[in-house]
């Protein structure tokens, strides 16, 4: 298994893995090719993908300077429990301390019991003491889960 950092290039495979994933939260501006490219010109060394033939999983994840953040991580279903997704895990967060971040945060659906399982199996605590907010600014976002 290839760890790689992801381009522009592994859109749309990116995109087909990422619908493939049941409760995958995903919108129609900032995860079409337009989002994704403006994303990975901001964060170029921070997001991969796993592959061999083919592209098995991603890891999207940016950082404001101060604190890095992760997005849309997802396996292929078909080939979970095989590590895929902590090395991809492991390969961001090294890039993030690398480029002198501390800290790392994610969101993650409620409902998503696999992904809260894994999440903290990676040593990702539940904040009790924040509530996270959310504000649209673009009417045109539509969100898929």
């Amino acid at each position: 298994m290839n760890i790689r950092k992801m381009t522009i290039n592994d859109y749309d495979n990116v995109y087909k893995l990422w619908i493939s994933c049941v409760g995958m939260g995903l919108n129609n501006l900032d995860d079409s090719k337009e989002g994704i490219e403006k994303f990975l010109k901001r964060n170029p060394d921070t997001c991969f993908v796993a592959e061999d033939e083919f592209i098995k999983g991603v890891i999207i994840v940016g950082n404001d300077g101060r604190r890095g953040y992760i997005y849309h991580t997802a396996v292929h279903p078909d080939f979970r429990h095989q590590g895929i997704a902590s090395k991809l895990v492991d390969t961001a967060i090294k890039s993030l301390a690398e480029s002198g971040i501390n800290k790392v945060a994610l969101v993650v659906f409620g409902k998503n019991e696999t992904g809260n399982k894994f999440w903290e199996k990676q040593g990702f605590t539940v904040r009790n003491d924040l509530i996270y907010r959310n504000k649209t600014l673009n009417e045109m976002i539509r969100i898929d889960t």
